[in-house]
């Protein structure tokens, strides 16, 4: 075990769920329902879901999904991919699979990827139900507009 698997530093490339971002950082997407495995805990979760989840270990972001407010679910990832740079991002939701695929692909959106390109980055990289119903592009879209002042 190295300084970083326990002090902070970026995902190993190796590690399970993490992806790999046009930019070179690294998020990992998980299902709350299975195990983290692994010798990596994260610094940083954003956890997507209906209920504010139990306390982790470390630093929480929570999304409340069906996002009330689109805007604070962009502003949230804007900001854990800003970090993603020097820490692990862990990004996760129940199933691991809809909405955890749609925040990772609004974070390759925020990268410059166009909407309908990252819908089909995730689904090749990530889960290939990433993405799972028409109104989560809706975060996308967001995603693509340019920062509020």
């Amino acid at each position: 075990m190295t300084r970083d698997d326990v002090d902070g530093g970026p995902w190993r490339a190796d590690a399970p769920g993490v992806v790999l971002l046009p930019s070179g950082r690294r998020v990992r997407g998980r299902s709350l329902r299975a195990d983290a495995h692994g010798a990596q805990d994260p610094t940083v979760v954003v956890h997507l879901g209906r209920r504010r989840p139990p306390t982790p270990g470390c630093e929480r972001y929570w999304i409340r999904w069906v996002p009330t407010d689109v805007d604070e679910a962009v502003r949230v990832l804007r900001e854990v991919h800003g970090r993603a740079l020097r820490e692990r991002v862990e990004i996760a939701c129940r199933g691991g699979v809809g909405r955890t695929g749609t925040a990772i692909a609004s974070v390759a959106v925020l990268e410059g990827m166009a909407p309908a390109d990252a819908v089909a980055w995730v689904r090749a990289r990530y889960h290939h139900r990433a993405v799972e119903v028409p109104w989560q592009r809706r975060v996308l879209r967001a995603a693509q507009q340019p920062r509020s002042r």
